[in-house]
């Protein structure tokens, strides 16, 4: 984006909304009452020019009409929901069709809201308040989230895309997985359909619903865990599972750990590590994998670390050395 598109959609004094509609004295009535009111107002006259305008500006609401030649409201919006980048942007569908299955069509292709033609600017402004209000109480506690080292991601059970993510979130599943947005690490979908499988169990048999088993996956001495929070934007029920569920990240690092081993024992960088992963059950071949060495190399590693320690096995040294971290560290996990 450019710097002078920007500077206009500074969300610190205004929030953004884009109009989409066919019909220019439609655009010209709603563009004058937003103006009025503060809002910073784009417009686009057909569903191509609005996709591509909601990719580059990132609006905080939508209003789209249902009804325009070519691509209609109902394909723009399914395809601003489908992608990662506009998933979150709420829609506000301006419709002459009254028909409820026309109505329902517009909440199924992921609207939001609607208002009926002819427009109302006012009805407008009050149903825009409401649905920006909550977009930017999610908004906020996402970012607090990430804050405070807590990322999260949103994934669509029935297909299996992720809809949405923080920055954060972004980063993480880059370096564990290798994936992007709209791509949900496989591993990741797996366990969240077992989670919500269990959910769905637990719940038919009437019994306490307990959190699942989370989702840990290590790298070198970090640990990325996931956490099933809730269905996103309700705290619906587990047998309504097959909709929106926001997973909560967190990265943990053993760092301090091994630290603290190479001090307690007196052991070089390198000897603590390989006891670290000793205690963690690891054989030597896979030790040698994981710091980049060979299996003899961790041998003789291992050789001095009984030497020092005053032991003989490899579980000797893991015991002696586990008793020590819990005494520094009580919430680590052999």
């Amino acid at each position: 984006m450019n710097d002078t598109l920007d500077q206009a959609l500074n969300r610190a004094h205004s929030d953004v909304v884009l109009i989409v509609d066919d019909v220019p004295d439609n655009l010209s009535l709603l563009h004058d009452a937003l103006d009025e009111s503060g809002c910073t107002v784009l417009v686009a006259l057909d569903g191509a020019s609005a996709l591509q305008r909601a990719a580059q500006a990132r609006p905080d609401i939508v209003l789209l009409d249902a009804m325009m030649p070519g691509m209609d409201g109902f394909e723009v919006a399914r395809r601003l929901k489908a992608d990662a980048a506009t998933a979150h942007i709420p829609i506000i569908f301006m419709t002459g069709l009254t028909e409820t299955e026309h109505l329902v069509a517009a909440l199924e292709a992921g609207g939001t809201d609607y208002v009926t033609k002819p427009i109302r600017p006012k009805e407008v402004l009050a149903r825009m308040q409401v649905h920006l209000q909550g977009a930017r109480e999610r908004r906020q506690a996402r970012n607090a989230l990430d804050a405070f080292g807590y990322a999260s991601i949103t994934v669509r059970l029935g297909d299996g895309r992720l809809m949405w993510q923080t920055p954060l979130a972004r980063d993480l599943l880059q370096r564990y997985y290798g994936t992007m947005a709209p791509q949900t690490p496989t591993p990741v979908l797996a366990w969240l359909r077992r989670s919500v499988e269990h959910l769905e169990a637990v719940h038919a048999r009437g019994e306490t619903l307990a959190e699942p088993p989370r989702l840990s996956v290590e790298q070198g001495a970090r640990r990325l865990t996931f956490r099933l929070h809730r269905q996103a934007g309700e705290a619906e029920a587990p047998e309504t599972a097959g909709g929106d569920w926001l997973l909560i990240m967190q990265e943990t690092s053993d760092e301090t750990v091994v630290e603290a081993i190479s001090l307690s024992f007196r052991l070089t960088a390198k000897e603590a590590e390989v006891l670290y992963w000793v205690i963690k059950g690891k054989i030597n071949r896979d030790i040698g994998d994981i710091l980049g060495s060979s299996p003899m190399t961790v041998k003789k590693h291992l050789e001095r670390v009984y030497a020092k320690l005053g032991v003989e096995t490899r579980t000797a040294a893991a015991a002696l050395a586990l008793g020590r971290i819990r005494q520094l560290h009580p919430q680590f996990e052999g």
